[in-house]
């Protein structure tokens, strides 16, 4: 009994393939959008945070506190509500607020506040003293913060980036509910509404596995970097 039921779920997931494969396209496409956004402007947060809260860069304890306050105001929104408060921008911005395209923007919102925090912590861990010397020797804040900072904290910036990617694949599961689709969304449609458990298992273990992959290849690249 246990083979039959074996192959009828094989035979049930081989039948919808087409749909597997369009669902992890569109999980693909929402990463690969918001991944890169979230990194991008993310780290231009955290380095805003970190330089207007360092004597030695640009402090400016008005604006690190303006920038702290958002920050931790967009954090403190749940994804679902987000989602449904980002519905008319993403609308106007793209057109449309269904599809990977608008969910990939909403992602990147919510991933790049996260981002700015995890930036922030990771300059926070580069010793004070690397950022003297290079003071003392003339350099600018801008040098310090690109060619000095920013190196010294590479091998965090990866581990940083690997939970990001992790999250927003998570999150990516919850997008389907705005129509973003996703291997989430399909998982959600099939697995939970029609009750095809065969559907739930093997899309919960694709997602395990791609967790698995992505952790596996940032612990090693930031091992490469960390020159500790």
């Amino acid at each position: 009994m246990a083979e039959l039921t074996l192959a009828q779920a094989v035979d049930n997931l081989w039948g919808m393939q087409d749909e597997i494969l369009k669902a992890a396209w569109e999980t693909v496409v929402m990463l690969g959008i918001s991944v890169p956004a979230s990194v991008f402007f993310g780290t231009l947060l955290g380095i805003g945070m970190f330089a207007t809260g360092n004597h030695m860069l640009f402090f400016s304890p008005t604006l690190n506190k303006i920038l702290d306050n958002v920050i931790n105001l967009i954090r403190a929104f749940p994804f679902v509500i987000l989602m449904v408060a980002m519905g008319p921008l993403t609308l106007l911005i793209i057109g449309k607020s269904i599809g990977p395209v608008a969910a990939s923007l909403i992602l990147s919102v919510s991933g790049m506040f996260y981002f700015a925090r995890l930036v922030e912590q990771n300059l926070r861990e580069v010793p004070r003293g690397i950022i003297e010397a290079a003071t003392s020797m003339g350099a600018s804040p801008m040098t310090i913060i690109f060619k000095v900072l920013l190196s010294e904290a590479r091998s965090g910036m990866v581990l940083s980036i690997t939970v990001l990617t992790i999250g927003l694949l998570s999150y990516s599961a919850a997008a389907g509910m705005i129509g973003g689709g996703g291997l989430g969304d399909l998982a959600v449609r099939y697995g939970y509404h029609r009750f095809q458990t065969d559907v739930m298992v093997f899309i919960v273990a694709v997602l395990v596995l791609a967790v698995i992959v992505i952790q596996s290849a940032g612990n090693r690249i930031a091992r490469k970097l960390d020159k500790r």
